[in-house]
């Protein structure tokens, strides 16, 4: 074994143990649980960008060990499902590339597996990884009620006379049956990508990079076919039990991409505006804090669909 693959198995072994006790972390740290949880998709994405997909099947098999050791199968299987596979995934996506001059461009550069592709596979993956963790676990409508009369417990504790009536909960706990599965998969889809994002950024710091640096308000969009994806989600959602909250977790995730997509496209067309900083930070923040507006970039998404490939010379790579 030559130095070079020793330093990458090394490198995904210290990046699994990184992993693993991330994800173990967010069980005592609850208020800080899922960005623990998302967290624990940056070393995997690291050893992956900056070493390849040796580091990085490495370090998805060490941090499911470490995790069956120090706690369980049952929650190694459920880190490997919704964060370590998937992150692995998404750096071998990103390392891919093929002559360019295949598809049409010039000789002698390489052309990058698209970043709209790589986002529309995140979806994708959380979305499958989602639906399989909901049948281990036998979640289903019960769970979500629960929750609702744990809330309205709490309330009654602080306001004696509180009293709804059994028509108005049974509609909010229909309405949170599905609410709940299309923002964990959004949720779950926008965290991922910013560990994307930001192991992108650490490795390209390292010069470790294969892939070039490119410019996300221009690149950053779904592609075409995700929107029938997403449409068959809505029509699942209306078809009551198990289906409807599939439906609803496919619109949280194909959703969080479109809404990604959104915001890179008003990235992009503010770009050199006198206006730019103040307006980009008036939409966040209305999006954190009255979430409507967040349609409007997830309908921006929509309908700016396109697939940007980056190519580079050969010799730089």
């Amino acid at each position: 074994m030559n130095i070079w693959n020793r330093t990458s198995l090394i490198t995904g072994a210290l990046a699994g143990i990184t992993a693993a006790l991330l994800s173990m972390g967010a069980n005592t740290q609850s208020s800080f649980a899922i960005v623990l949880y998302a967290a624990s998709a940056l070393p995997i994405l690291i050893a992956g960008l900056g070493w390849g997909n040796a580091a990085a099947i490495v370090a998805i098999v060490v941090a499911g060990a470490t995790a069956a050791t120090l706690v369980s199968a049952y929650f190694a299987l459920l880190i490997l499902l919704v964060t370590l596979v998937p992150a692995g995934w998404l750096s071998h996506l990103a390392n891919l590339a093929r002559p360019a001059s295949e598809l049409g461009g010039p000789d002698g550069a390489l052309a990058w597996y698209p970043l709209s592709d790589i986002l529309g596979h995140l979806a994708g993956l959380v979305t499958v990884g989602m639906i399989i963790v909901g049948y281990i676990v036998g979640y289903d409508s019960g769970v979500s009620d629960r929750m609702i009369d744990m809330v309205i417990e709490a309330v009654k504790a602080q306001e004696p006379l509180y009293n709804p009536d059994a028509a108005a909960i049974a509609q909010i706990k229909s309405m949170f049956t599905l609410a709940l599965p299309l923002v964990q998969g959004a949720i779950w889809v926008l965290m991922l990508f910013a560990a994307y994002y930001l192991a992108t950024r650490i490795v390209q710091t390292s010069a470790r990079s294969l892939r070039p640096r490119e410019d996300i308000p221009s690149s950053l969009r779904m592609p075409r076919n995700a929107i029938f994806v997403f449409l068959a989600g809505l029509v699942l959602a209306f078809l009551g039990g198990a289906p409807a909250a599939i439906g609803a977790l496919i619109c949280g995730t194909f959703g969080a991409g479109f809404l990604l997509s959104g915001f890179a496209s008003f990235h992009f067309r503010t770009r050199g505006k006198s206006w730019r900083l103040p307006v980009l930070w008036i939409a966040y923040l209305s999006v954190l804090v009255f979430t409507i507006p967040a349609v409007f970039f997830l309908l921006s998404g929509l309908t700016d669909t396109r697939r940007t490939i980056a190519v580079t010379p050969a010799e730089k790579n």
